[in-house]
């Protein structure tokens, strides 16, 4: 009888210490990443609207990353981080519509979000209204179809990676990575109100790790706000700025230090992919400088077009594949160019209230910690994020735990009425207007200056403009009261010819996965507008009695579709480019805190929130413009591949030198070599093995584009390699991808290498 009881004992004692082990884990997470990047030629990038600025190159690939999170018997949600300016209502649409296909109703509108980080140097065109596509020509469909597609993987990829597995959530400050660039603006917030902030930016980072039961960590996402303009409107190669950058940092560390059998440190150098198959010699001698000099260029072949990406990805396909996201909040008024605004005539800084030079808007420009180098300011607020990333990543010990839930609707922003407090205490009926921009927002902001005369804080407008924008199109009296102090120069919620210029129908959309709450909010909320917006539902939550103080509420800027920026009411009185830029006339910040307030009381009471509304779908109504490519060419006796400038004769570099060499090429649009690469860097191993080493998703290296001529069929491609401190000793040669357009038939492949060099 002894016996057995300890025996049951023993039992007993198991099953405690075994069963927190098993609840502790509650969910199924998986993770899944894939190439987006779109064109790198011809077409005009995302952001700043400059028609100036046409891509010719990639500085680093563009991604979709996404994380499932789901109950092994209930609900499920879908988070989409897209290194894009913003999500786009018609790419969502046709994501979702794919996923039915094939998924049935398992993924929809109210469990998936989809999220942009706000690089302005990703290819624009896939926004379905006008007032977005104006400057790419219209629509471009190469662009709007890559990011479809990779969303879609994207969300394969993490479903079909979904295992048994632990989140955290951590968050800290990160100081020195963005700064106010409207202070006139926040300035006139309520004094009370400000006084609740040490900052008049937020710092904070909200950072979940992700732990597969088995594999260990999977990856991390997180949320800071500071926008996407490190690199400026001049820059013509496709990069993920400043958080795409710190994504590659992340998913680069963590191949080294996460993931097992690798050493655990941090870097101090950019992270990079090197195959860990390479040998290194000892020391440069003679004998391996003659050896390179026995490599000279290939000269250009034809290839088959699979060949590109297997050759690339081969050496990647053994490890564990981790996903780090930075993800957009709250960025409508913080600028990554954290050393100010300063004129270029004078080196003064710009006027405080207007942001201007002598009264002009074009010479007054923000200044990045890499001033005047922005790959070098991109690289260092990108780092900036990524050590804080790493620091909450090892740190995080809260453990999520809870049910995963999410509410989602549509709402018409151009007719909301809500109820405001006034002044003397009462309460006023008040509402949003269809969308509109006022003058300031020609002004452009201190991350890219407008033209003409327009300036930032502009109530007035003046005469000749408004003449202008009367021939396009006038506002009425209404329209004009309603938008009031805002002086109207384009009435896009009014513009319907050739079809919308701006949206009505928005979704709003909350996800909860247990104590993280994320607000999905399709704008750019600025620091001020944000905070209420958090702090409203947050009170909803906690005065529920569901949460706790532990409640983790992030606000997810940019999603599911795009509708410019959202101020408070009394930034909105200053008419900065944020409040210019707010379509919805001064109380949009009100519709979207009592909309939000309205679906958090659903969740929490568990109650549905129909809705008869539905977005439009704009795709058979697309006009584009932009010519495709007619055909490609090389001069006589040239090929496609061959180098027309090869890297020197008997050729040694030093590590942090660059490396160049050009080759005759063909247009990047003929084949976007998603998943594959235009740009390579191979070493040599051992005998006469060329290994891959970086390729153009590398920081290191990157691929330019042009033409001799404007309209030309004759191109180059330039590989610009800065060989990293780290980068092993030894013989290297740059290889070059492409695909060419005949006149009659179909797309060629081919490559062509350079000349060997020895890297000391």
């Amino acid at each position: 009888m002894i016996r057995r009881r300890c025996l049951s004992l023993l039992l007993l004692v198991l099953q405690s210490c075994c069963s927190p082990a098993l609840a502790a884990s509650p969910y199924l997470v998986g993770m899944g990443s894939y190439d987006i990047t779109g064109p790198a030629a011809d077409v005009n990038m995302m952001g700043y609207a400059s028609a100036e600025q046409i891509a010719a190159g990639i500085h680093f690939r563009l991604k979709a990353r996404a994380f499932i999170v789901a109950e092994p018997d209930g609900k499920r949600a879908v988070f989409v981080n897209l290194d894009a300016c913003m999500a786009s209502q018609l790419v969502t649409v046709k994501v979702l519509e794919r996923l039915k296909a094939r998924y049935g109703d398992l993924y929809d509108e109210n469990n998936v979000a989809i999220s942009g980080i706000h690089t302005h140097a990703g290819p624009g065109g896939y926004l379905q209204y006008v007032v977005y596509i104006v400057t790419s020509l219209g629509f471009v469909r190469q662009s709007f179809d890559v990011i479809v597609n990779g969303i879609e993987q994207t969300i394969v990829e993490a479903h079909n990676n979904l295992r048994p597995g632990k989140i955290y959530v951590n968050k800290g400050d990160l100081l020195d990575a963005g700064v106010n660039r409207s202070p006139s603006a926040y300035l006139n917030n309520p004094a009370e109100e400000r006084s609740k902030y040490q900052y008049n930016v937020d710092k904070e980072m909200t950072l979940i790790k992700f732990v597969d039961d088995e594999l260990g960590p999977v990856g991390s996402f997180n949320w800071f706000a500071t926008h996407g303009t490190s690199m400026s409107r001049t820059n013509s190669l496709i990069s993920g700025d400043n958080k795409g950058a710190a994504a590659r940092f992340m998913e680069d560390w963590a191949e080294e230090n996460v993931i097992p059998n690798q050493a655990a440190h941090v870097s101090s150098g950019n992270p990079r992919r090197v195959s860990a198959l390479i040998s290194e010699p000892n020391e440069i001698t003679d004998d391996l400088i003659r050896l390179a000099s026995s490599y000279k260029a290939s000269g250009g072949t034809q290839i088959p077009g699979s060949n590109i990406t297997r050759r690339v990805r081969s050496t990647q396909q053994n490890k564990p594949k981790f996903v780090s996201a930075f993800c957009q909040s709250n960025c409508g008024d913080v600028s990554p160019n954290v050393l100010g605004a300063f004129c270029l005539d004078t080196g003064l800084p710009c006027d405080f209230n207007h942001s201007t030079c002598n009264g002009k808007n074009e010479l007054c420009y923000g200044r990045g910690p890499g001033y005047p180098d922005e790959f070098e300011s991109t690289r260092i607020i990108g780092n900036r994020q990524f050590l804080k990333s790493v620091d909450l990543f090892n740190s995080a010990s809260e453990e999520i735990q809870g049910k995963v839930d999410y509410r989602h609707t549509y709402l018409d922003f151009s007719q909301l009425k809500m109820n405001v407090p006034t002044s003397t205490g009462g309460q006023q009926v008040v509402k949003t207007c269809p969308a509109a921009m006022g003058f300031a927002f020609a002004a452009g902001t201190t991350d890219g200056p407008g033209a003409f005369d327009f300036k930032q804080g502009d109530d007035k407008g003046n005469a000749f403009w408004r003449l202008v924008r009367d021939v396009i199109r006038p506002p009425g009296p209404e329209q004009v009261k309603c938008q009031a102090p805002k002086p109207i120069l384009l009435d896009t919620g009014e513009m319907k010819v050739p079809y919308d210029w701006a949206p009505a129908i928005l979704p709003i959309q909350i996800i909860r996965i247990g104590q993280l709450v994320i607000l999905c909010v399709p704008g750019e909320f600025t620091t001020m507008a944000g905070r209420r917006l958090r702090d409203a539902v947050k009170n909803v939550l906690t005065n529920s009695g569901q949460f706790d103080n532990n409640i983790h509420v992030v606000l997810a800027g940019l999603t599911n579709t795009y509708s410019q920026y959202i101020t408070t009411y009394e930034e909105y009185q200053m008419q900065r480019y944020e409040g210019a830029s707010t379509l919805y006339g001064p109380h949009t910040l009100s519709a979207y805190v009592q909309e939000f307030q309205r679906l958090a009381t659903a969740m929490v009471s568990n109650k549905q929130v129909p809705t008869i509304l539905q977005p439009p779908d704009l795709l058979n109504r697309q006009i584009e413009l932009l010519p495709g490519v007619i055909v490609d060419k090389t001069p006589p006796g040239v090929t496609f591949g061959d180098a027309s400038s090869d890297v020197p004769a008997n050729s040694t570099f030093r590590k942090g030198s660059t490396v160049n060499a050009t080759f005759y090429s063909a247009c990047p649009r003929n084949d976007l070599l998603t998943d594959g690469t235009f740009a390579l860097v191979e070493k040599l191993d051992g005998g006469n093995d060329w290994v891959p080493v970086y390729d153009d998703d590398d920081w290191s290296l990157r691929f330019k584009w042009s033409r001799p001529l404007p309209l030309s069929p004759n191109s180059f491609a330039t590989l610009e390699w800065t060989i990293p401190e780290d980068a092993p000793l030894g013989v290297y040669r740059l290889r070059h991808f492409g695909a060419s357009k005949p006149l009659i038939g179909s797309i060629k492949y081919f490559t062509g290498t350079s000349s060997a060099f020895v890297v000391c």
